[in-house]
């Protein structure tokens, strides 16, 4: 088959990114000719490559670390020798290592100085055109990761900035650290998902895009022939795409490209690269090759024009539905993936034996971190999911956890986008408070909606419920000073605090309160197995435009494992003796759980990702507040806001958990709940 023509100096340039970088519209990948794709290549055919390339105008030349690993910045850096780094756009990555045998992702600051000086070295150069995350390190904050770049930059060691693989709340919270200058990401004809968020981020950031992979990893050359040819070390071997069962269908797509190729006068896999090319003078692909007969003939991709309809054409030959496989394999996922910055735990199976990975969550990211709800008609504005803190140090949830930790935990929410902090003078008591002051000092409390309650103490070793004025008073000022938030009297006009709200109120003392004054939200249990409220109280606030704050809406963590739960629930632990815990109860609880299990692993989320993802479908007036003590715990249930529900599957949720489904009460006895919190009438009412 003729390949379109190709001249020596027909690479254009274009502007990558806003911060000044301009590189050649089409770079070359460097990656095959040391690592993943078979064998190394003998060294001086790579530098000849090189060479050829960059004749020919190219300019972006494309490693990481972690190729070889290392030998492919080896490499570089001996064919950049004679006078060729002045003539291109260096790029490499870190972020990927191998530790015992096993695949590490790191941004932590001591890190990113390290790689950066090693590939430094490696290459022989004084500075790095562009220095790129290469997977995103989900225990670091982001800003943390940019910060250490940063100062990189402001050295002159590395002159932009780039990330690989990042969802589009990243991004965002990347580029407010540091201009980002490009996003690398798989974009081809069969690899399309970054077109719903992540392309609209970068564009509307002034992010360039460089597209690796724009051959479908080579199989838009050959198809199905492609996996003939393969070596046993290529890694290509072990794509799902690229496995009998998905390989047949998929190669139906690459004959109808091909076909097309054959009426347009050029090869498949020039016009595969052609589609990249006409998506925007904001892209650039980078083939990689290691044949200077390839290199031509996808330069040449350069000169196929395509009308919008032969895009639209190309287009259906892959929709989503048409392509067979993932992306990656289970294992290959370890690197993470675009939106997949939400850690999830899943079981697989080697053999016999089951492990706990940790796998990147698989639905999409939301576009800009937490998004943020109107709570009540007050004017308070928080974010969509809050973050209970109660189970941080009270011994409600087993004994109080490392303090450094749960400093972390909230700092690395609140630079997730969390700003409704859920707190409590009982817990503890009063030592989550004091936790809560710590971690709000330094610039923090400034990003936050703070809450916490008053009400309920222990005297004598007796639970005490108490609302009169001078206990009022003295709750609050209590947990002002605990909180270390005094100056609050001089920022708030009404004094010290902002807005009222209630916690397991009744419908009637709710109505009462707001008379009084408005009550911005009630905090009530809501979750697939507790579902009273939706009777009188939801109505009710809903009536007076008051806000919906739903506590424990993974069911006590009962819709993360199940009964599974349980068994590693310490003996401290006050669920141990919550009646839907109880043996004579939990059997048939469980098979709740596994209807819902069953349904999110063909919705590809996790169980409490689906419980969580119900409250959220329940109105934009809704705000759960789910507790954790786990950094990955907290990216799954953020990830539980990208998980879409159509209203089939609402009820279909709803039909597994009707009341009579569920076995037992929310609480023992003795334990006050709405139901038995009617006050009694105000005309009874004597001060002292």
């Amino acid at each position: 088959m003729a390949a379109a023509p190709v001249t020596v100096t027909v690479v254009p340039r274009l502007k990558l990114g806003s911060q000044g970088m301009e590189v050649s519209a089409q770079g070359l990948g460097c990656m095959g000719m040391s690592a993943f794709y078979g064998p190394p290549k003998p060294e001086p055919d790579m530098v000849a490559l090189i060479h050829h390339a960059v004749a020919a105008g190219v300019t972006l030349l494309d490693s990481s670390d972690i190729y070889g690993p290392h030998t492919n910045e080896i490499l570089l850096g001996k064919a950049l020798q004679g006078g060729v780094r002045e003539k291109v756009d260096l790029a490499t990555k870190f972020g990927l290592s191998f530790a015992d045998g096993k695949r590490e992702i790191r941004g932590d600051p001591a890190y990113v100085r390290a790689a950066c000086e090693g590939s430094l070295k490696r290459l022989g150069v004084d500075c790095i055109d562009l220095y790129y995350q290469h997977r995103i390190d989900t225990r670091v904050p982001i800003e943390v990761t940019i910060g250490e770049l940063k100062k990189l930059v402001e050295e002159g060691k590395i002159k932009y900035i780039g990330l690989s693989e990042a969802s589009a709340s990243t991004i965002r919270r990347a580029h407010a650290v540091h201009p980002i200058t490009a996003v690398q990401m798989e974009w081809s004809l069969w690899t399309r998902d970054v077109e719903e968020d992540i392309i609209p981020t970068c564009r509307e950031l002034g992010i360039g895009i460089v597209a690796y992979s724009p051959l479908g990893r080579g199989f838009f050359s050959k198809g199905s022939k492609l996996v003939d040819s393969l070596s046993d070390q290529d890694f290509r071997r072990n794509l799902p795409r690229f496995q009998p069962q998905n390989l047949e269908k998929n190669d139906q797509i690459f004959e109808h490209v091909n076909a097309m190729a054959t009426r347009k006068g050029c090869t498949p896999s020039q016009l595969a690269l052609a589609w990249v090319h006409h998506q925007g003078i904001d892209v650039c692909p980078i083939p990689g090759t290691t044949k200077i007969e390839n290199f031509n003939q996808n330069v040449g991709a350069l000169s196929v024009k395509l009308t919008p309809e032969e895009m639209a054409e190309l287009e259906s030959y892959a929709s989503a539905g048409d392509v067979q496989g993932d992306r990656y394999a289970g294992v290959a996922m370890l690197t993470s993936t675009i939106g997949h910055a939400k850690l999830r735990h899943v079981v697989t199976r080697s053999g016999q034996n089951q492990e706990r990975t940790t796998l990147p969550y698989m639905a999409a990211a939301p576009a800009t971190m937490v998004p943020r709800l109107k709570l009540g008609s007050q004017g308070m504005e928080v974010s969509a999911q809050g973050l209970g803190c109660m189970s941080m140090s009270a011994s409600l949830y087993g004994p109080p956890k490392p303090e450094p930790d749960m400093v972390a935990l909230i700092h690395h929410a609140v630079a997730a986008g969390v700003t409704l902090l859920d707190s409590s003078d009982v817990y503890g008591p009063h030592a989550n408070e004091i936790l809560l002051g710590k971690a709000l000092q330094g610039g923090v409390r400034e990003k936050v909606d703070l809450a916490t309650k008053f009400g309920v103490s222990f005297l004598n070793g007796k639970r005490e419920i108490r609302g009169d004025p001078a206990y009022v008073r003295a709750a609050c000022e209590g947990s002002l000073k605990r909180l270390g938030i005094g100056e609050l009297k001089k920022l708030v006009e009404e004094g010290k605090i902002k807005y009222i709200g209630l916690s397991e109120a009744s419908a009637s003392t709710i109505r009462r309160a707001h008379a009084v004054h408005p009550i911005t939200a009630v905090q009530l249990e809501w979750s697939l197995w507790s579902r009273d409220v939706e009777e009188d109280i939801i109505p009710t606030c809903r009536e007076l435009g008051i806000g919906i704050i739903a506590y424990s809406p993974l069911g006590r963590g009962f819709f993360s494992k199940g009964s599974k739960l349980v068994d590693s629930l310490s003996d401290q632990d006050f669920r141990k003796h919550m009646p839907r815990f109880q043996p004579e109860n939990l059997e048939k609880n469980a098979l709740i759980f596994e209807r819902v299990n069953a349904m999110a692993t063909r919705k590809g989320c996790t169980p409490s990702q689906l419980a969580l993802a119900w409250v959220h479908h329940q109105g934009n007036d809704v705000c759960p507040i789910p507790g954790t003590t786990k950094i990955e715990n907290f990216h799954q249930n953020v990830g539980a806001l990208s998980v879409k529900l159509t209203p089939e599957e609402m009820a279909e949720l709803e039909s597994y958990a009707t009341a009579g489904d569920v076995q037992g009460d929310r609480y023992p006895g003795v334990t006050g709940t709405w139901k038995d919190s009617e006050t009694p009438p105000l005309s009874s009412w004597k001060d002292e």
